[in-house]
């Protein structure tokens, strides 16, 4: 049974503008004042660890040491598998070290053509992880499955929104209302679990 969180404020441990922001989206209706990383000057880890988990785990260790505030990180991505999972955990260095996603939506794009496979099924995974200043952890893995599709399309969310197309749906998270996709994202699957087992009464 993972720990209540009854403090009011905790650190979200990004440097990620879009991320923080959708982060504080689901955070807002329980009463959470959510401060990010970069608000409080903290420095970002090396992201060291191989799996989703183990980088969320470091990245909200090392905010809760260093703020002595409850903290939540991110460590989400997208899993191609036409390229054995790839780019995974690398998703955000496969867009380049100015972080460019039209960059890294192209080089999908060739990396899909390359691997001669026909598959456009994929999946973007999040893994939350809530680690208070004493060292009580929790982490939570939340998934949506969809297909890529190119062009991009649509200019809402960030990342690899616009090349991500959810099951079900003909549209990419892209040209999704933000309301919808924070409601069946990955994020806000790994939200529900978190809510279910630490916010919820």
């Amino acid at each position: 049974m993972a720990r209540r969180l009854t403090e009011k404020r905790i650190v979200v441990a990004s440097h990620n503008a879009g991320k923080v922001r959708e982060i504080n989206d689901l955070l807002h209706p329980f009463g959470l004042e959510a401060v990010s990383a970069a608000d409080l000057n903290l420095p970002e880890p090396d992201e060291t660890e191989d799996t989703f988990i183990g980088n969320a785990l470091l990245k909200a260790r090392a905010a809760a040491r260093a703020s002595g505030l409850p903290a939540l990180s991110d460590d989400s991505g997208l899993a191609v598998d036409a390229l054995d999972g790839a780019p995974g955990i690398h998703s955000a260095r496969y867009a380049g070290p100015d972080r460019d996603f039209d960059y890294a939506m192209a080089r999908l794009n060739r990396d899909m053509a390359a691997s001669g496979r026909p598959e456009r099924t994929a999946r973007f995974i999040c893994v939350l992880a809530l680690v208070w200043p004493d060292g009580e952890e929790a982490a939570f893995e939340g998934k949506v499955e969809g297909e890529i599709t190119f062009p991009p399309r649509g200019d809402h969310g960030f990342g690899y929104d616009p090349v991500f197309q959810p099951l079900g749906h003909s549209i990419s998270f892209g040209e999704m209302d933000p309301t919808e996709k924070h409601g069946m994202s990955h994020r806000a699957d790994a939200f529900r679990q978190l809510i279910a087992a630490c916010l919820s009464d």
